[in-house]
This record gives structure tokens, sequence and C-alpha cells, in this order.
């Protein structure tokens, strides 16, 4: 069996109350249920949540919520990892048999559900680790600038900031929608998502956008709404 785990802790503080609020018309947590609930890959889905207004959205649009997460895992520090590992542990303590995972962002609007049977797709035929999207970087950042206390600027890299950009690498960031692994991965404490046995799939920047603050969340509305009118979400 292969499932679908997505985190959402009700204290967000940069935008409150984020993982249940009102995205072009609908919670914005219910776009990654549906994405996932739409995949041919994946049999359940399950968000694991501290609050109880989010597992009732949640369950609205079709998520299960077995257990609501201890307050220890639902602070600003506690990473994304150990919140999936302690949600697959408790479901295979329930007696669940799960042999990928997929954990998915709350705030992932653009993901679709044929990405994430990619990343199924990907991970089985490389043999790798985690699959993960990312997006390339627009610029060179080895070309990057710094600037100090009293405004004055120096290059990140002196070897690089002469260079043309088709001779430096290309350089790629997470996109922060999603992270596949085998269930065995997820519960092994010294598993690294990105690592040299992790694999990427790649993204066009129309489909990117992090959430972190009120500009970005109006930035990914405008976004999704002129890819709605052109037909690609």
């Amino acid at each position: 069996m292969n499932i679908a785990i997505i985190p959402a802790r009700g204290g967000s503080k940069r935008i409150p109350r984020k993982n249940i609020k009102s995205f072009c018309g609908k919670p914005i947590i219910a776009y990654s249920i549906e994405a996932a609930k739409n995949s041919h890959a994946i049999d359940r889905v399950f968000v694991s949540t501290d609050d109880h207004e989010i597992a009732d959205v949640a369950r609205a649009h079709g998520a299960e919520i077995p257990f609501i997460r201890d307050a220890s895992l639902s602070d600003d520090s506690t990473g994304t990892t150990p919140v999936v590992r302690q949600a697959l542990s408790t479901l295979v303590e329930q007696g669940l048999t799960v042999e990928a995972c997929v954990c998915i962002y709350a705030t992932a609007p653009f993901l679709s559900s044929e990405i994430i049977d990619r990343s199924i797709e990907k991970l089985l035929k490389e043999k790798a680790e985690f699959v993960f999207t990312a997006n390339q970087f627009s610029y060179p950042i080895q070309r990057a600038l710094l600037e100090g206390q009293r405004g004055e600027v120096s290059p990140f890299s002196k070897a690089d900031i002469g260079k043309r950009s088709q001779d430096l690498a290309e350089t790629f960031h997470d996109a922060g929608q999603l992270y596949t692994a085998l269930s065995n991965t997820w519960l092994t404490p010294s598993a690294r998502v990105f690592s040299k046995h992790s694999r990427m799939i790649k993204l066009p920047s129309h489909l990117v956008q992090d959430i972190d603050t009120i500009h970005d969340w109006k930035r990914a509305e405008v976004m999704f709404k002129v890819l709605q009118e052109m037909g690609e979400c």
C-alpha cells in the first residue's frame, strides 16, 4: 500500500490559520488532499495535525485523521521528517502495511496527482532513497552579492563572479511540495532527503511558489488564477 501524509499544524504565525485559509475559493489544504486522492498510486490519504479545526476541514475533503498529533511535535522548531516518521510509525503500529509514503505539504496548490504518481514511479525505477520536486534557480547563485554592515558590496564567490552564466553549473532549490520515500527509509533516523541517493523532479517556475508570507500568498493566488484560465491548473 502507498499512502500520503500531509503535515498540518495549527500554530502558523506569519499567516494565521495558514493551512485552512481560503485559497481561490477553498481551504488551501484541500488542494493537497485532492491531488493525493486523485493519484493512481496513492491508496489512502492521512493528515497529521495537532488542531481539531484543521482535522475537521481535512475530513470534510476526504482525508483520514487517525490521531491528533502530540504537541511536542507541533512547535516552530520541529522539522517535517520527525512528524512524518511519527505518523508513519503510528500507522504501522496500528497494522497498516506501507510500501511507499509521500509527504505532501498542506500549502501546495500547484502540485498535481500526475507529479505524485511520477514521484513514486521514479523512486522505484531508480531505486532512490527520496524523490522530491525542485526548481532551477533563475539566476546563477555563484554570482550572488553580499552587503556589509556599512553597505559595502562583495561577491559571494570571487572565483565565479566574472564567469559567464553558461559556464556555471545549474543549481536547483527544493520546491517545497512533496517528498517520496519507501516506508523503511522514512523510519530510518539516519536517512536524509537531500543526498546523493535522492532524485529530483524538475518543475517549471510557474508551478513553484513558496507560501510563507502574505505577499507570497497573494502572488500564488494570481499565478493559480492565470493557470486556471489557461487550463493548466
